[in-house]
């Protein structure tokens, strides 16, 4: 019996929320700095260890709605302008996945001040008490700054958080700030260069064996936090994975391989969360810098994902998509045998989905034209042949597979632009 990945679900929010912080050196650690914060302020109040859990789930990813550089740059004003936004797109893009579902809710809230108990409701909704925790660790998180000692800072924060008690946070929580904040130590993790260190010990997350249909599911949700922050790749991920599974399944690997296939598709770009949105979505041609940026993100992908170990093999179908069998691709610059096969299926399927997908600039290549610019590739020994040649052989039905698979997306994309009641 082929085992199943055992992998730790607090490292599964971490590759998540270290992938969203790239995007800026200002926002490095933001999200993990909420999550430990909120943790303390959430321990101090004695709330359950499942609690606990769904408040540190809702830290470490609290701002995953913030799509562009300006949006996330924002959130670090201590009083926001229309702050709920990106909220409630956190939101959508969590709810459906069953174990985020719950923090989901409490994202959903994370602006909504006190306002002398009026933040109990928020547009006819309950309001729950760990979004208002969140609210509160989020506003301290960026008042402590990046460049000053944070035990000198910790008196003049102390007193910004108590003038806005009753105002913009709840007065409970204040007080219970107030009595963590006595502690040197709370100053000290929260303003630690890596302050989730403390987290897994003394929250005790358990391992989680996912089988493949959970894992499936995962790489699909973050495939739509990926593809989602821009209307030019709103389903590209989804047509990757479509494409590689169907070409794995050509190329004779078992059922099980071919499932592995479709999960490195979902999360093959996952490294573009630390590219701006701005640089994504512009219209006109990308500067020299641009490029190298965009060019970082096969990069981001792997180390993102390279401590988990069960993820070994999807990690680096996934991130050796731009890869050469010429040693011409990047980021590391592998050929040959260096790649697996896996990696070249991606690098195919990646390409195919690339030219052959509509995007609101331009129509996708037609069969012919999309076949010549694969076979060229396989000349010019940057492309596996043999798969090229598959796809040839199985054009109309890995097309339609394709096709299909981003219909469904652009269903849920029009869907997660839609305002909910």
């Amino acid at each position: 019996m082929i085992k199943e990945p055992r992998i730790q679900i607090f490292d599964l929010i971490m590759s998540l929320s270290r992938a969203i912080d790239l995007v800026s050196p200002a926002v490095v650690n933001h999200h993990m700095q909420v999550a430990y914060i909120a943790f303390c302020i959430g321990k101090q109040l004695n709330l359950p260890a499942a609690e606990l859990r769904e408040l540190v789930l809702a830290g470490a990813l609290h701002d995953i709605g913030a799509f562009s550089l300006k949006e996330r740059i924002a959130t670090l004003q201590f009083e926001l302008e229309n702050p709920h936004g990106h909220a409630e797109a956190g939101f959508l893009l969590l709810k459906d996945y069953g174990p985020f579902s719950s923090a989901a809710g409490i994202v959903r809230f994370h602006h909504v001040p006190w306002a002398g108990g009026a933040g109990c409701e928020f547009s006819g909704q309950k309001v729950p008490k760990g979004s208002h925790i969140l609210h509160l660790a989020d506003r301290v998180a960026v008042l402590i700054g990046k460049h000053q000692e944070v035990l000198g800072e910790a008196a003049r924060i102390c007193e910004m958080v108590n003038g806005q008690s009753g105002k913009m946070f709840m007065p409970e929580l204040v007080d219970a700030f107030r009595n963590l904040a006595a502690k040197e130590s709370f100053w000290l993790d929260a303003a630690s260069p890596s302050p989730d260190s403390v987290l897994p010990l003394r929250l005790a997350l358990p391992v989680v064996e996912l089988d493949m249909e959970e894992l499936l599911n995962l790489a699909r949700l973050f495939s739509r936090i990926i593809d989602f922050r821009s209307r030019f790749t709103a389903t590209h991920s989804s047509g990757v994975a479509a494409s590689a599974e169907l070409l794995a399944r050509f190329v004779g690997f078992s059922e099980r391989e071919c499932r592995m296939m479709r999960i490195a598709g979902y999360l093959h770009d996952l490294g573009k969360l630390a590219v701006p949105a701005e640089i994504l979505e512009k219209p006109s041609e990308l500067t020299k810098p641009e490029f190298d940026i965009i060019r970082s993100h096969t990069y981001y992908t792997y180390r993102i994902l390279e401590p988990i170990a069960d993820l070994y093999e999807i990690n680096t179908w996934a991130s050796f998509h731009h890869e050469r069998l010429d040693g011409s691709g990047y980021p590391f610059h592998h050929k040959g045998q260096d790649l697996p096969l896996g990696s070249r299926i991606m690098a195919v399927a990646d390409v195919f989905t690339a030219i052959t997908e509509d995007r609101p600039y331009r129509k996708g290549m037609p069969e012919e034209r999309a076949m010549q610019v694969l076979q060229q590739m396989a000349d010019g020994s940057a492309l596996d042949s043999n798969i090229v040649s598959l796809l040839r052989l199985h054009f109309d039905e890995i097309n339609s597979c394709r096709m299909e698979a981003q219909a469904g997306s652009a269903e849920e994309y029009k869907k997660f632009l839609q305002p909910v009641d």
